[in-house]
């Protein structure tokens, strides 16, 4: 993968984010509850008057800052991520693009297909190689900080989310048990289906981009 050009990778990588807030916006839709992170965001939406796309961007520059502190490396897709699924969210459900349905079977069709469509998405923007989304960025980050599990980070992180977007007013219901246990099998699922293999992902990074330009200045100077 890390041999595809350039621009191929960048059009993976939007293609990813759009696909990713097609899902997000689908499990919100469903109107079954949020996913943990949503809550959060819907939370922050309800308290500041913003949308929830406004308050996605928002976590999501606090979280790169937190991890670039931590020491881990910033890629392009980390910024990219960090803005665009958020905007692409509020392009979504501003304009009413995606149906809400109130019945439940529709809704929960609606939900297990939007957990479907965000394991794919994640398939498209990590294989790009152009770094990791913030929320996994800090994820990586505090797993090394502190040694413990990823399972235990993760889970603690979400409930952090979860539990502070609830406190401002974010929305819970059966949808988000069912999302907080069954996303990961989903995204294994979309992983196995499309047939990739994280392990083979090397992402470039920001400041390996930095260097290179150095080195193309150095040798233009010579």
């Amino acid at each position: 993968m890390s041999s595809a050009s350039p621009i191929y990778k960048f059009i993976r990588l939007f293609f990813g984010l759009f696909l990713y807030s097609v899902g997000i916006v689908m499990t919100i839709n469903a109107n079954l509850g949020l996913a943990p992170w949503d809550v959060f965001h819907k939370g922050l939406s309800t308290t500041f008057g913003i949308t929830m796309g406004q308050a996605s961007i928002a976590v999501g520059f606090m979280i790169v800052i937190i991890a670039f502190f931590l020491g881990e490396r910033i890629g392009w897709g980390t910024v990219f991520n960090m803005y665009f699924i958020g905007y692409f969210i509020d392009i979504l459900m501003l304009n009413n693009l995606i149906p809400i349905f109130d019945s439940f079977i529709p809704s929960l069709i609606m939900m297990l297909g939007g957990m479907f469509v965000i394991g794919c998405a994640t398939v498209a923007y990590i294989g790009a190689e152009l770094g990791s989304g913030p929320r996994d960025g800090l994820m990586i980050a505090l797993t090394k900080r502190t040694n413990k599990s990823v399972r235990f980070i993760r889970n603690t992180i979400e409930i952090c989310a979860l539990s502070i977007g609830y406190l401002l007013g974010g929305t819970l219901g059966i949808g988000t048990v069912i999302m907080s246990l069954c996303i990961g099998y989903f995204v294994q699922f979309a992983f196995k289906l499309l047939r990739f293999d994280v392990t083979k992902i090397h992402h470039r990074y920001i400041d390996d981009d930095i260097i290179f330009l150095k080195k193309r200045f150095a040798a233009s100077e010579k």
